[in-house]
């Protein structure tokens, strides 16, 4: 949708934006090895191969699980970056895609991968929230 008062984005933060991009990629990458490590660490194997009881056998598993997840999480982020990376060098970085203004350069320094201006954001999130609440 084309909102008649949208500013286009300026160009000039592409470069830093990328660097910006860059940089956050290789932190996640980095948490993804670690966290992939630590699945693999001895500490956990031990845990799992000591369990005595049904309950100490839930934690185990809760502890594998949430490293499980906070993997994900670091996946998504990363697919995120690379839409990202892909904006920059197609020059669509910057512009919302719901409404194609530009998405203010304070979100972006903060959030670099967003995708939408802080209005429509919260409009997606609030039809986000409705549709989960309707699947309950």
């Amino acid at each position: 949708m084309d909102m008649p008062n949208a500013k286009k984005p300026s160009r000039a933060p592409s470069a830093d934006a990328r660097r910006r991009l860059l940089a956050r990629s290789a932190e996640v990458r980095a948490d993804i090895v670690r966290e992939l490590r630590k699945c693999d660490d001895e500490r956990y194997r031990e845990l799992a191969g000591n369990v005595t009881d049904r309950g100490d056998e839930s934690v185990a598993d809760l502890l594998v699980d949430v490293d499980l997840a906070e993997i994900g999480r670091d996946v998504a982020e990363l697919r995120d970056i690379e839409a990202a990376l892909m904006r920059v060098a197609q020059g669509t970085y910057g512009t919302c895609v719901d409404c194609d203004a530009s998405i203010d350069r304070a979100r972006l320094e903060s959030t670099p991968s967003a995708v939408r201006c802080v209005p429509c954001q919260q409009r997606f999130e609030a039809s986000d929230r409705r549709e989960r609440h309707r699947s309950l």
